[in-house]
């Protein structure tokens, strides 16, 4: 009899086959490209997992049952004898097992099979440098009865080099799991009239072991519901879709999971290591170094302080702990459910893992407590985590179209032409003057407006920048930086009752007032100074007087380039660095290195972009569990360490974003005056836009505003409650602002008693 043919995987993972008798005839062999499958011989390889498996696997194919072969069990929880070729067995052993017992015929073709068995039994894996053997794969079957599925299983392992044990009852599988601690268990879900596959399952997972075990239920073709202990098998006996289906187990789950068993090793012997340490990269740089002294002593690293309690005295075995019998803590005290082979991932999103725990903590929760957690996992599954939920609009319309007008994204935009910039050779004294009181947040930036005729920009800019040092971190002249400020200036709309340059010079003012605060100073860095200013002072040049929902449904060349995305947001920054580098007399970024120019960019986008309204409360929310709470438990502790963490980038990038948005709408917390000037220009600019939406015949995002019967204290209390009062309550937290919640206060009290009186204007007819 001839040999049977061979599948081999090559280490580029491309799969060939050749017949064993002419292996010496290259045209003989069949190559099979990467992403396809197909049956060979009558095995099926699924050649996109070619990969994952090793290259040394080569094996023979041939049949289970095949003529010659017989085979001896013995089974767990079984009180009979049982063979196929009639040779008897008792029942006390706890494994069932095999022995071949092969014809001359089919001698070479078994051993060459068990060769390669043991090639692939114990695999090396890898985790970066580090190269860790894996003991051959442990399967436990679970089965009522033997049939042939159980069979189709039972040699699939023996194909695969797998250790395999076979129990009758759930009480012998039980006492065998917890003996050999399995990585794969097969149980048979196709009838229930032997044993329930779900309490098995169950009272397996209650194990600690069972937390890196993967779980497969053979299932019935007539049954078709979602199973969420463990993965699905469609009842299949043929060795062949068994073995694959282990295969990709192995290579999936299996292996992550034993990855998982060696970091935690790794990390449990350091922890209990007495002896220096220290581990180098390939050129024996160090990457950490750590020296235990004595056991009263305090653990020192180069980076970082530890303290250890319960120090064990004796040495650790370091493969002992990352076998499955180790009591070692396991990296992850808790268990997935075996979904779709979705916890085979390596990369997962924070909210996928936040997922994963609720639906493990579902599995032994009462039914009430497992219906309450399907309504959190409802809500998390949604979008918009950080965006409550409105009442309806007959409760609060002005609240309501606020929110339709500013957050959401659904004049045909005419680029204006740009006025001339303006020479300025000195500061004249009546400007001087007023500058004298640019710190101050009592600052009117009305008068300044009316003496630089509606140009405060540039002179508030070059006063504020020069305060800041920003000529001497970007190494320009104080020439450069004029231009660049008349340039930016000009490209404000002065036809815009509200976002004009006036607007800018005021989001400046208020952003150069944050950054004197004492806490905001010790947590950001000169750069991030400097790109806040910069950002403050561009974040609405060549704003229309409209809304990104006015552009959207409009449908605007801006809003079609930037794809109904925070589409002013973005024309914003996008022009302003175009304008800068257009001309070499006005780049201030002209002679700062590529380093430093990347990450100020990064950081002015970044801002711009925040003061965005669609994403308004994610920023909020994200500025008070970051900052405010562990700032307050810190606090609460009397710990005298920083209890924001200034040296955090992600801290310092919230702190700037918070810092800009409360700059761009802190109107309702000037001095009264000013804030009821500020209110009267952005209810004009929304009466425009209701206006030319109308005769555009274009929806209405914001009907409230209509000129005719609009409210304006109404729609500044729905502003402030709903936008202003926490996002300054948290900003005040971090900052210290006394004065701005006095003002904001203040402010609210005079737009409720013009409510309360019906008057829809921005002051009582009396004070008029």
């Amino acid at each position: 009899m001839g040999c049977a043919p061979s599948i081999h995987v090559s280490q580029s993972g491309v799969i060939y086959c050749r017949d064993s008798d002419e292996s010496n005839s290259p045209h003989q062999t069949t190559t099979l490209s990467q992403g396809t499958a197909t049956t060979l011989h009558g095995l099926f390889i699924k050649t996109d997992a070619a990969d994952a498996i090793p290259s040394v696997l080569a094996y023979q194919s041939r049949q289970a049952g095949a003529p010659g072969t017989r085979r001896e069990r013995r089974e767990l929880g079984s009180g009979g004898s049982s063979s196929s070729a009639g040779t008897a067995s008792s029942a006390p052993t706890t494994c069932r097992v095999r022995t071949h017992y092969c014809c001359s015929s089919a001698e070479a073709e078994t051993q060459t099979s068990y060769t390669s068995v043991k090639q692939v039994s114990t695999a090396e894996v890898r985790i970066g440098p580090m190269r860790l053997t894996q003991d051959p794969i442990q399967v436990l079957l679970i089965f009522a009865k033997e049939d042939s599925q159980s069979d189709g299983f039972w040699w699939a392992c023996d194909r695969a080099g797998y250790r395999c044990n076979i129990a009758r009852t759930p009480e012998s599988a039980l006492e065998c799991f917890l003996d050999k601690h399995h990585e794969i268990i097969v149980i048979d879900h196709r009838q229930d009239q032997h044993f329930d596959a779900e309490a098995v399952c169950r009272s397996i997972r209650a194990t600690n072991p069972s937390e890196h075990t993967v779980i497969l239920a053979v299932v019935s073709h007539m049954l078709s519901f979602i199973l969420f202990l463990f993965q699905r098998f469609m009842e299949n006996s043929s060795i062949t879709a068994c073995y694959n289906e282990l295969i990709q187990i192995e290579h999936g789950e299996v292996r992550s999971q034993f990855k998982l068993r060696a970091c935690n090793s790794i990390f449990t012997a350091l922890d209990h290591c007495h002896e220096a340490i220290e581990i180098t990269s390939d050129d024996h740089v160090i990457q950490i170094h750590k020296i235990h002294r004595d056991s009263g002593d305090k653990s020192q690293t180069e980076s970082h302080s530890f303290r250890y309690k319960n120090r064990r005295k004796e040495s650790i075995d370091v493969k002992s702990i990352t076998s499955r019998s180790s009591d070692a803590p396991s990296l992850q005290n808790r268990r997935y459910p075996s979904m779709a082979r979705i916890h085979s991932m390596t990369i997962e999103a924070p909210i996928t893992k936040v997922i994963n725990i609720i639906n493990a903590a579902q599995e032994n929760s009462p039914v009430t407590v497992a219906e309450a957690l399907d309504r959190v996992l409802e809500i998390l599954r949604t979008t918009e985590l950080y965006s409550p939920q409105l009442g309806t609009k007959d409760e609060d319309p002005h609240t309501s179209d606020l929110v339709g007008g500013l957050m959401t994204v659904n004049v045909k935009y005419v680029h204006s032409h740009l006025s001339l910039p303006i020479t300025i050779n000195d500061v004249p004294p009546c400007i001087a003057q007023l500058l004298d009181n640019e710190e101050s947040w009592d600052f009117n930036i009305f008068e300044l407006e009316a003496v630089t005729h509606k140009r405060p920009l540039v002179y508030l800019g070059l006063k504020v920048f020069a305060r800041f040092g920003v000529c001497e971190f970007l190494n320009c002249s104080e020439a450069t930086l004029r231009a660049w400020l008349q340039v930016i200036e000009a490209n404000y709309h002065s036809s815009n009752s509200y976002h004009n340059s006036t607007h800018a010079a005021d989001v400046l003012h208020a952003t150069a007032f944050f950054l004197g605060k004492e806490r905001v100073k010790g947590s950001l860095d000169h750069l991030d100074e400097v790109a806040a200013l910069i950002a403050a002072t561009v974040h609405d040049v060549d704003h229309p007087g409209r809304t990104n929902s006015f552009l959207c449904n409009a449908g605007s060349e801006l809003a079609v380039l930037y794809n109904d995305t925070a589409v002013l947001e973005s024309h914003h920054t996008a022009l302003a660095f175009q304008l800068t580098a257009k001309d070499n007399k006005c780049n201030i970024f002209k002679n700062i290195d590529r380093t430093h120019y990347r990450t100020l960019r990064q950081a002015i986008i970044d801002m711009v972009l925040a003061t965005e309204m669609t994403k308004h409360f994610e920023h909020v929310n994200k500025f008070v569990n970051s900052i405010n709470k562990p700032m307050a438990a810190e606090e609460s502790s009397d710990c005298e360490c920083n209890p924001i963490g200034k040296n955090f980038p992600e801290n310092q990038i919230l702190i700037k974003r918070m810092m800009i948005k409360c700059a761009d709408v802190a109107n309702p917390c000037r001095p009264l005056e000013m804030c009821i000037e500020w209110a009267g220009r952005i209810s004009e600019e929304y009466f425009a836009q209701t206006d030319e939406e109308k005769r555009q015949g274009l929806p209405v995002v914001m009907p409230v505003f209509d000129r005719n019967t609009c409210s304006i204290p109404k729609s500044q209390i729905s502003f402030i409650d709903y936008f202003i009062t926490d996002m300054f309550d948290a900003w005040d937290a971090f900052a210290h602002l006394p004065a701005l919640m006095q003002h904001l206060a203040d402010n609210y009290k005079h737009w409720k008693m013009l409510d309360e009186l019906k008057c829809k204007s921005l002051r009582l007819p009396s004070d008029s």
